[in-house]
């Protein structure tokens, strides 16, 4: 009956006869209905009102939190070719233990005796700098010699030089006087001469005055010409004792210039001596560079290089190794808009592959099969993908991570921000916002100012 006739016939008709009816007339539909709408929207408005945490989601990978827990690989820092192998994949290592064994391959390093032979050459160019050292030795004693001969012959040039100053000084004196008795004998013969004239004195006293006065010129002479020996003598002395300086100077720097040569070749062969130990030394490392170990202890992943006979180069990768002991983290890359938002210690939550988990994003309380984590490095430079890595460690007041998990194993990561209502969180997605960044100021930093 759809009543919606303005004739009504309810009155006319007995709904006792008719069951169906009657049921149909009795249903409280739509008043369970209006209930049930008006408890939905009830529980909307509580539900827009429940707290919501702000989150960034990122996906990322489990690596380790130290380099050098990382997977590496061995590399050979000598060229070579693989001899024997001391291990296989999926074996465990200790730090030292050999890999493989490699032989030598280049030309220059093929003598089975190069070490004794460096090393005699070695030995034989350190006798030389010896050699050296000692004619060294040799040549300063030589000038010391050279230079004390010099100092004593200077001394008796000196005497020399002095003694005949002296003798020019008692031969000038001698002709002085000689000179004085020549002048004494003149005048008394002139004297002698006037005499005879005047008839006083006889011939034979003139003749006398005459010769007396001819023994005193010829012994003035003679004065004179000692005198001028003696001068020759001091000429003499200082041309001897010019010519010993000079002579004893030449042989000294002629010493000298052998010293400086000896002392030159000395450090020419010092230098090659040096070469040589560098060399042996080289040489002595090369040797044990043949066993290639390992690094640290872990287990090795794959070999790279295989077979026997093949050859490597130098700092080619041969085998592939994982630390045994390693600490965890997840690298995981956010946008450049999200970059202000993140800060050291801050909270993550990890779902790892291989874990099911049960994750409502803002509510990280209520996921099931999560991890916790806190934000341990940022990096301050844009990675090639256009994004920023953040590492994350794990959080020590939360549960332990699952002993199974690995390196390399992808997660899904969610950063904890701003705990906001839902109302707010679905205003702010729908007009496409990102979440809050501004920080409540403390009111002290306010009163400072």
């Amino acid at each position: 009956m759809l009543n919606i006739s303005k004739h009504k016939i309810n009155h006319l008709v007995n709904r006792e006869k008719y069951k169906s009816l009657s049921n149909v007339e009795k249903r409280k539909s739509g008043k369970v209905l209006s209930r049930l709408i008006a408890g939905t929207f009830v529980l909307f408005i509580i539900i827009m009102f429940l707290p919501w945490t702000q989150n960034i989601q990122s996906k990322g990978t489990v690596t380790t939190l130290k380099p050098e827990q990382r997977p590496q690989t061995i590399q050979s820092i000598i060229s070579g070719r693989i001899e024997k192998w001391y291990v296989q994949e999926g074996d465990f290592v200790q730090k030292g233990d050999t890999v493989l064994f490699i032989s030598e391959i280049k030309n220059e390093f093929l003598d089975p005796n190069l070490l004794e032979r460096t090393e005699d050459q070695l030995k034989a160019k350190e006798s030389t700098v010896l050699s050296y050292m000692e004619k060294i030795k040799a040549l300063d004693n030589q000038i010391d010699a050279l230079l004390r001969t010099s100092t004593l012959k200077w001394e008796q040039t000196e005497n020399k030089l002095e003694q005949a100053k002296l003798m020019v000084i008692s031969d000038s004196i001698n002709y002085k006087a000689s000179t004085i008795s020549y002048s004494i004998a003149k005048t008394q013969h002139k004297r002698m001469e006037q005499l005879y004239k005047d008839g006083l004195k006889s011939l034979t006293d003139l003749e006398r005055r005459n010769q007396t006065m001819q023994k005193a010129q010829a012994e003035m002479i003679a004065k004179k010409n000692k005198m001028l020996t003696s001068k020759n003598k001091v000429i003499n002395a200082e041309v001897e004792r010019a010519s010993i300086q000079a002579q004893y100077k030449e042989k000294i720097a002629k010493a000298e210039s052998e010293k400086y040569t000896a002392l030159s070749n000395m450090y020419d062969s010092e230098a090659t001596v040096t070469k040589l130990q560098t060399q042996f030394t080289n040489y002595s490392m090369r040797t044990g560079m043949y066993y290639i170990t390992s690094p640290q202890s872990g287990f090795i992943t794959k070999a790279i290089q295989s077979g026997l006979g093949e050859t490597i180069k130098e700092g080619a990768e041969i085998v592939s190794i994982m630390p045994a002991s390693y600490d965890l983290a997840i690298e995981m890359y956010i946008k450049p808009i999200d970059l202000p938002l993140m800060e050291i210690g801050q909270h993550v939550r990890i779902q790892f592959d291989g874990w099911p988990a049960i994750v409502f994003s803002g509510w990280p309380n209520t996921s099931h099969g999560t991890y916790g984590g806190k934000v341990y490095a940022i990096d301050n430079f844009i990675s090639e993908n256009g994004l920023y890595r953040i590492m994350v460690a794990r959080d020590p007041d939360d549960c332990e991570w699952p002993d199974a998990l690995r390196v390399g194993a992808g997660t899904r990561n969610m950063v904890l921000l701003k705990d906001v209502s839902v109302w707010y969180e679905l205003w702010r997605k729908t007009n496409g916002f990102p979440p809050d960044y501004y920080k409540k100021v403390p009111k002290t930093v306010f009163d400072k100012k």
